[in-house]
């Protein structure tokens, strides 16, 4: 039976390469009203050693028919249209670009500067916001305990620490067992070093993913992962 965590939600949408056909709203459309979340923002795996740029799209209650997304150099990064009307659109996404361990490539393809978000709703709604993207990247966290591949760490009472990184906005805690198909994701404040393991989640004798993610201001993200064990039944 799978067991999740989630502290922290999120969506992730796939979409297939099928042609996309316009969904008809006869809806005369009112004022543009705001994105109930548009954002845009740098990742970077430090352990893998590679970038990534993810933008976030929630239109509200509604379901989205259209939308698009505008470089600041007028390139359209993101072109959606909902098949059919019947479909109901979609009410969040989340896009990410490959993950090049070449930062300045990415760069070059989604420069710095402010993206324009437009959208239709299914209903004939239309929505705007924009979001600025910059390429600073935060400092790292260290992984102090459990330590990098430590062995042996109790299944109870754990509290995961690091160092502490200055001016964050938040921290990201991911702790992952893929055969288990469990995870938990936390959002922490940037004044927390800290994270305290429910008991009853993790289980003896058996290896977890473990990733830390700093978070500025702006929202760029620097991720450092590794695994640990836990102690074996006595």
């Amino acid at each position: 039976m799978t067991r999740r965590i989630q502290i922290l939600a999120g969506v992730t949408l796939l979409l297939g390469s099928h042609g996309l056909a316009l969904v008809g709203g006869g809806k005369e459309s009112g004022p543009s009203v705001p994105f109930a979340v548009a954002s845009v923002h740098f990742e970077r795996n430090a352990t893998d050693g590679d970038f990534e740029v993810v933008f976030e799209v929630k239109g509200g209650n509604e379901g989205l028919a259209k939308l698009a997304v505008v470089s600041p150099d007028g390139r359209t990064v993101i072109d959606f249209t909902a098949p059919d009307a019947s479909t109901l659109g979609i009410r969040q996404f989340r896009f990410e670009s490959p993950e090049p361990g070449d930062a300045e490539s990415l760069r070059s393809a989604y420069p710095e500067g402010v993206y324009t978000f437009t959208a239709a709703t299914a209903a004939g709604d239309k929505l705007h916001g924009e979001s600025t993207l910059n390429n600073k990247l935060p400092a790292t966290a260290t992984f102090l305990r459990p330590g990098a591949g430590a062995r042996g760490v109790g299944a109870k009472h754990l509290e995961i620490t690091w160092t502490p990184v200055k001016n964050l906005a938040a921290y990201i805690i991911k702790i992952e067992q893929d055969e288990l198909e469990v995870s938990i994701t936390a959002r922490l404040p940037g004044s927390v070093a800290k994270f305290a393991v429910p008991d009853g989640f993790l289980l003896p004798g058996t290896e977890y993913q473990l990733g830390i993610g700093t978070v500025t201001n702006e929202g760029n993200i620097s991720f450092v992962e590794t695994t640990f064990t836990t102690a074996g039944k006595k």
